[in-house]
């Protein structure tokens, strides 16, 4: 039983550490975030199954991950307020054209990183841009004036 507490601690501080880390794919992560979500797995195995080698324990740990997945995604998928909270929501980085500051602060995100979307929906000037929105999956969606 301990295991599956611990299992169950761990998944609610992952799961609150990606959700601080924002929006990003991982195509989007800087080398030292991959790096860090790449160790995460025997540091966090530590933490969870201490002394315990077995392979129950490590069933007990990967089980109660995989229940915590499932009710996370059940939830998403029963409440739009559930899937509000999990998943975030989109964010309106530009406004018919101009930046929103308050978004770009908020997401850390700088104006290089919306121009490059742009670029990629066939967009040279912002002024060209109607909405860019940031969405929950951290991919930048354009949408033309």
């Amino acid at each position: 039983m301990e295991i599956v507490i611990r299992a169950s601690v761990v998944f609610a501080g992952l799961f609150l550490l990606t959700r601080g880390m924002r929006k990003r794919t991982l195509g989007d992560m800087s080398p030292f975030e991959m790096l860090l979500l790449v160790t995460m797995g025997d540091i966090v195995q530590q933490g969870i199954t201490q002394e315990d080698m077995s392979v129950t324990g490590a069933a007990l740990a990967a089980g109660t991950f995989a229940f915590w997945i499932s009710c996370l995604s059940w939830a998403t998928w029963r409440s739009h307020r559930a899937r509000r909270l999990i998943e975030g929501v989109p964010i309106v980085l530009v406004r018919d054209g101009e930046p929103v500051d308050a978004a770009l602060a908020l997401e850390q995100m700088p104006l290089a990183e919306i121009m490059e979307a742009a670029r990629q929906a066939g967009v040279d000037d912002l002024a060209q841009v109607r909405w860019a929105v940031l969405e929950v999956s951290g991919k930048i969606s354009i949408i033309k004036a």
